[in-house]
């Protein structure tokens, strides 16, 4: 359960903040802050995060109806 809701804002924050969620990850995982990123970084990580949130909402109905 606790993974599902991080997993959650995750995706939120990817879906409406993507930038600040790429820069801080790329600050994390990089040397120097001299990394240029293609513009298309930003659009793929807010379809990811589109994708994990329907993708848990889907999982949550689902279960829903099984139970």
């Amino acid at each position: 359960m606790a993974f599902r809701l991080l997993l959650l804002v995750t995706g939120l924050v990817e879906l409406l903040a993507p930038k600040k969620m790429v820069d801080f990850w790329m600050g994390v995982a990089a040397k120097d802050d001299d990394v240029e990123l293609r513009p298309w970084v930003y659009s793929v990580a807010r379809l990811e995060g589109a994708i994990i949130v329907l993708w848990l909402l889907k999982r949550r109905r689902a279960r829903g109806r099984t139970e």
